[in-house]
């Protein structure tokens, strides 16, 4: 069964528009999910809304969304006035500029969605402003407004069809300096850097999502069927503590020649890189 769209509109280059539709890229449906139960009796449970101040349950309609002004009223908004709020972006993805996708800073990336021609009328016009893309190896910014919101993205063209991303705004993002700022600077030895690269090039791999275990899934999984079996959940095994580096450069040298390929690390790399000759113990700052 094929997956139900999450949006569907238009995206338009300049006067070339196409018919398109937005599937989620990330799928649920597989995990692990709890119902909330009455201890006592077994039943679920529902939630309803009840009246702060009387505390008496809400009959079906009687709910409506307020917006909280200044002074603690509040204004009723109906939700099919929220439905007639029309903007050209809740229709319609206008390509507005192009940029090498590189250059967006990671932390304004959000979530992704597949893009593909919503019917066989608009397949050619997808594909001519995909393949156009794909030449100048540029990514399109548009604005889409989705789960009533506005939110500018970025899209992409992937094989026979396009992602599209959605980005934070500036103003929702904390800036690295606000976390980083207060990290000294520290003037490393080269000789112990010179390790630490080796150790990556020992554990270099490609990249291969498939070999990604959710353990702690996996763990769920295996109470839910300890339980079911009616034995006891499972004892969780402590995990051993990182000692204290107190020589670091012993303890690059030591994960150097120890580690002949971590089983975390996916399709590790068999090339050995040539240690330098052994320097003098030093201790870190």
């Amino acid at each position: 069964m094929a997956p139900r769209p999450a949006w569907k509109g238009y995206l338009k280059l300049s006067l070339v528009t196409c018919a398109v539709e937005l599937t989620n890229v990330v799928t649920h449906t597989e995990k692990v999910s709890f119902r909330v139960l009455n201890r006592k009796t077994g039943n679920t449970v529902k939630r309803i809304y009840v009246d702060a101040e009387t505390g008496k349950p809400l009959s079906d309609g009687d709910e409506i969304k307020g917006y909280e002004l200044d002074d603690g009223d509040f204004v009723h908004i109906e939700e099919d006035e929220i439905e007639a709020v029309q903007i050209e972006s809740s229709h319609t993805m206008s390509l507005d500029g192009f940029v090498d996708k590189a250059s967006i800073q990671q932390i304004y990336l959000d979530t992704p969605y597949y893009v593909a021609p919503a019917d066989k009328m608009s397949e050619e016009a997808f594909a001519v402003i995909r393949d156009a893309m794909v030449a100048k190896k540029m990514a399109g910014l548009a604005r889409i407004v989705l789960y009533s919101r506005e939110r500018p993205v970025v899209i992409e063209p992937l094989g026979k069809g396009m992602v599209l991303t959605t980005l934070r705004y500036d103003n929702t993002v904390r800036q690295p300096d606000s976390v980083f700022g207060e990290i000294k600077a520290v003037k490393t030895d080269q000789e112990m850097t010179d390790l630490a690269e080796l150790i990556i090039d020992k554990k270099k791999a490609t990249f291969d999502p498939s070999k990604f275990d959710d353990k702690y899934e996996d763990a769920l999984l295996e109470l839910i069927r300890a339980k079911k079996a009616g034995h006891e959940a499972p004892k969780a095994k402590a995990e051993p503590k990182p000692s204290n580096v107190v020589n670091l450069f012993d303890a690059l040298k030591k994960s150097l020649s120890s580690d002949s390929g971590d089983s975390s690390s996916p399709k590790a790399s068999s090339a050995k890189a040539k240690p330098k000759a052994a320097a003098p113990k030093r201790k870190s700052a």
